[in-house]
């Protein structure tokens, strides 16, 4: 005998796969969101940062965007400001956890055991491991991954994400979400922008379509260009985290 899943999801009707003949399915009605837990402890977990004044960011990107190098140009542009702490997560290595604690800052590697994001309960046991008595500005380079991450909040402060020339101008059409829920773009590798056939005016289009308030700043975490844009932002959203 088969059995049909059909999930029902705030009223609408969503049919997996199956026949007309409603008995021939199994239904099950949906009336909360499955991310409602999560959710609940991210609004908990930013609750106690900003009682404890450490402001979290959470950072996201494809691989090879260059996350790990733009961490560590910002980690050498506010680390005489800031005590700045970083949580590294991967699903396995340890290669961007040691390429930061070359800088001095405290850092630690999170394995997601093949998970391909971070939630807010994981994200509370880095902050643990991390600890925030000493911790001003705290950075969470999630997994390399322009879906998954995007659907979890995590408990941050505030999410930023890359988009590397390379990647192509198209990734705000592909991957919606993603640059619909942060708060700042930053366009990595303008260096190459000459090599790669990347318009830089219909990103910005693209994503302030999806996202009216987001700020899209240019940068070149290899050279430093925009790197000072990016930092005063930072300098500006922990002064308010701290005040409000």
């Amino acid at each position: 005998m088969n059995i049909y899943i059909i999930f029902i999801i705030k009223g609408k009707m969503i049919k997996l796969w199956g026949v007309d003949d409603m008995d021939a399915y199994k239904v099950l009605e949906i009336k909360q969101s499955i991310f409602e837990n999560n959710d609940k402890q991210a609004e908990l977990l930013r609750s106690e940062l900003k009682k404890n004044k450490t402001f979290l960011l959470n950072l996201m990107s494809s691989p090879g965007s260059g996350k790990t190098t733009t961490v560590i140009r910002t980690i050498e542009a506010l680390k005489d400001e800031m005590n700045i702490g970083v949580m590294e997560a991967d699903i396995d290595s340890d290669v961007d956890a040691y390429a930061v604690s070359q800088t001095g800052v405290k850092v630690i590697q999170l394995h997601t055991g093949g998970m391909c994001h971070l939630d807010a309960d994981m994200t509370r046991q880095g902050i643990l491991g991390l600890g925030t008595e000493e911790i001003d500005f705290a950075i969470l380079e999630n997994v390399g991954n322009l879906v998954c991450p995007a659907e979890f909040d995590t408990g941050a402060s505030k999410n930023a994400m890359i988009l590397s020339v390379p990647e192509g101008d198209d990734k705000p059409l592909k991957y919606p979400l993603m640059f619909s829920i942060v708060d700042v773009l930053l366009i990595n590798k303008m260096d190459a922008i000459g090599i790669f056939e990347f318009d830089l005016k219909a990103v910005k289009e693209r994503v302030k379509k999806l996202n009216p308030n987001i700020k899209v700043i240019p940068i070149c975490a290899k050279t430093g260009e925009g790197i000072e844009e990016w930092v005063d932002w930072i300098r500006t959203e922990v002064k308010n985290w701290n005040k409000e």
